[in-house]
């Protein structure tokens, strides 16, 4: 088809108004840069999104099962977890046990969560202790005279516990007194260090076996929480629905959503801004495309007139200016995607930005570049980029071909 033929001459040939030329290249730069900066800001944030969610799940359940109010615990939680297996979507249903407490090491001491989970053969594992750093969960089960616990990387570097050597466990209410309750402690040995990933789970967190919790802790077999993991973390609002129909008024459901949706509204709404923000540089780029070709249409006036009067259509012309601005269009975009994933990849890969972990939780700057998005940011920046060319391509087909070649 000759309009894209002429439309490619037009692009490449040299003009003797050279600032042409360069706006060209100039708007061919500003959609590069738009798309560049919109597929890495993106990246960033879906880094950070699946990052955080993966630590986070990796420590916590999909789905938890809750006293509305604070009790004793769950009492008969065995029967409640079997009814709640059979559950479409549920993949485990395990009791886990939270308590606080002081632990102190040969360095210094610090508060501390610690979670009992059951640690049976062949009972399920939490992702974040299936690879510990250091030490074996399966040192929890075997029976010592000191209990076992399995210390956070950043808490054990902090208290200067090591696999291998005791700690010492301070329980608030530990021992009931006629004069009330007061604290007891525990010599307990480190038998495993773990590294989810996320700060404030390393810094703060420890696991224990569920029996050698209540034992420490001086309670009977109850639970404060059930935590259901799923085949689908997105069916999380429909299994807790489901979860409620099924433990009765006393418990609630709540879903990880609603136990992070802070967090989660915080990093949608930092999408939201950033489309619109970095999308302003298409509107830049697109009014550099309608200043190119305005200018073009100027200057062509005399061939425009000469292929009008050999029979050219006003559709014919008006697509010459359409394909342009097209063209300007795909190839800044093709060079602002390769640009952009490429160095999403390598700042993931090799670690780019290092980050502080005591602030954002995290050693580094995630990146997660996906394809979708890619189609939609390649599908808008070609859009604007046609859009751009209404006015010129309008004014192109409106050229007399008396009057333009009435002095020639």
């Amino acid at each position: 088809m000759f309009e894209l033929f002429i439309a490619r001459r037009y692009l490449r040939a040299k003009r003797k108004q050279v600032v042409i030329s360069v706006i060209t290249a100039i708007s061919i730069i500003g959609v590069a840069a738009g798309v560049m900066a919109l597929v890495i800001a993106l990246a960033i944030n879906n880094g950070f999104r699946s990052t955080l969610q993966r630590n986070l799940l990796g420590a916590t359940a999909h789905v938890s099962i809750l006293e509305k109010d604070h009790g004793e615990g769950i009492a008969g939680w065995e029967q409640i977890a079997e009814k709640l297996s059979h559950l479409p979507h549920v993949k485990s249903a395990t009791p886990g046990l939270y308590d606080a407490a002081y632990i102190s090491g040969p360095v210094t001491g610090a508060g501390v969560v610690i979670k009992g989970v059951v640690v049976a053969p062949g009972a399920p594992v939490a992702e974040t202790l299936a690879h510990l750093k250091a030490g074996s969960i399966a040192a929890l089960r075997q029976a010592d005279d000191l209990p076992g616990i399995i210390l956070g990387a950043r808490l054990a570097e902090n208290i200067g516990a090591v696999v291998g050597k005791p700690v010492q466990l301070t329980v608030p209410n530990g021992e009931l007194t006629p004069l009330g309750p007061r604290p007891s402690w525990v010599r307990l040995r480190v038998v495993g260090i773990f590294e989810s990933g996320f700060y404030e789970v390393d810094l703060n967190w420890a696991f224990m076996s569920l029996q050698a919790e209540q034992k420490v802790f001086g309670l009977t077999d109850v639970v404060n929480s059930i935590e259901l993991r799923l085949d689908d973390i997105y069916k999380a609002d429909e299994v807790a629905r489901a979860a409620g129909a099924a433990i009765g008024p006393k418990l609630s459901a709540t879903t990880w959503g609603d136990q992070n949706r802070q967090l989660l509204n915080a990093l949608k709404m930092e999408r939201v801004v950033t489309v619109i923000t970095i999308g302003l540089i298409q509107i830049v780029a697109a009014l550099n495309i309608l200043i190119t070709l305005v200018m073009m249409v100027m200057e062509k006036h005399r061939d425009i007139a000469i292929l009008m009067s050999m029979g050219a259509r006003a559709a014919q012309i008006r697509n010459i200016f359409v394909y342009e601005g097209a063209l300007i269009g795909v190839v800044g975009t093709a060079i602002g995607l390769v640009v952009g994933y490429g160095l999403s990849y390598f700042a993931d890969r090799y670690r780019w930005l290092p980050l502080d972990e005591q602030v954002y939780s995290f050693s580094y700057v995630p990146f997660d570049a996906r394809w979708v998005d890619g189609l939609w940011i390649a599908a808008a920046a070609i859009a604007v980029s046609l859009v751009a060319t209404i006015y010129p391509a309008r004014s192109a087909t409106r050229i007399a071909p008396v009057e333009a070649l009435r002095y020639e």
